[in-house]
């Protein structure tokens, strides 16, 4: 789930027929509201949930578009399954916060994954999920390999003395609770916990307009990996361009399209969006990545 909460909160209509994003100061996207499912406004936080024609039920907060059921497969079936399929023999996975269950969606269809660990702050964030998005989980919190851990994922990952085979890091942007998973010592503490071939992913923006975080990744991964690079997937509601992915392994993964294709065989349930092609053109990044990542 994708959140910058430090610009102006979200500007309902005198009528609250639209709800307008302010995650730009200069660039502003808006969304007509069919209905307006839930609203809490307090000192600390402006959250939303509505219902919109085109992108179905939509989460906002603080100005800033969180998820919206037309599009979240996208973003949740290419951080899961790349990552998974490259690896190609994963027995466990961690994923860092991730709480409206999207993204454990997708990784409990993997049949071979034996143990999965998700680490959220906010129990209210699976709550609310469950209760106003069922779909988004479609029961993933209650699959047996499961364990929902509620700590803070920065603790967790220092105190913990488990393996995995790859690390999912579905953070917010780095800014507020979530500028620690952005850093190096956290990044280190991942690797720490990533058994001989282990994969770490994180989601790292919308270059062209946050160039500044996609930065911040590299600084902060590249001394600790052997490689280390991104790949994207277009998400409509994250406007912008491209969103960048944060990949780091201490092994080059080169894995063909045909292998891809027969590792998918062990995925149950339809893809939307995934597919092995699809996963091989995205590690192809514009020039202007390239330039940034430099």
């Amino acid at each position: 789930m994708k959140q910058i909460a430090f610009l102006t909160l979200a500007a309902l209509s005198s009528n609250a027929t639209s709800y307008e994003e302010t995650l730009y100061p200069n660039w502003r996207q808006s969304f007509t509201i069919k209905h307006e499912v839930f609203r809490e406004k307090t000192e600390i936080q402006d959250l939303v949930i509505f219902d919109n024609e085109n992108f179905g039920r939509v989460l906002a907060l603080d100005g800033v578009i969180q998820l919206t059921e037309a599009d979240q497969a996208i973003y949740h079936e290419i951080v899961a399954h790349v990552p998974i399929l490259e690896h190609g023999s994963v027995s466990s996975v961690l994923i860092v916060g991730g709480g409206d269950g999207g993204l454990l969606r997708e990784v409990v269809k993997h049949k071979n994954i034996q143990r999965i660990v998700i680490a959220e702050i906010d129990p209210e964030v699976i709550a609310m999920s469950k209760k106003y998005f069922p779909s988004l989980s479609n029961g993933a919190f209650e699959d047996p390999r499961v364990s929902i851990v509620i700590q803070d994922a920065s603790q967790y990952v220092k105190d913990c003395q488990e393996q995995f085979d790859v690390i999912i890091s579905d953070s917010t942007d780095p800014f507020g609770p979530a500028q620690v998973l952005f850093t190096q010592e956290f990044y280190g503490d991942c690797k720490s916990l990533l058994k001989k071939g282990g994969i770490f992913v994180n989601q790292s923006g919308v270059p062209f307009m946050q160039a500044d975080e996609l930065k911040l990744t590299v600084k902060n991964l590249k001394p600790l990996y052997k490689h280390c690079t991104f790949y994207t997937a277009t998400i409509p509601s994250y406007v912008g361009g491209p969103m960048a992915f944060g990949w780091a392994s201490d092994k080059k993964y080169r894995t063909s399209e045909e292998t891809l294709r027969a590792r998918l065989e062990n995925v149950e349930g339809e893809l939307y969006y995934y597919t092995p092609a699809v996963h091989k053109a995205s590690f192809a990044l514009p020039g202007y990545m390239l330039s940034m990542m430099k």
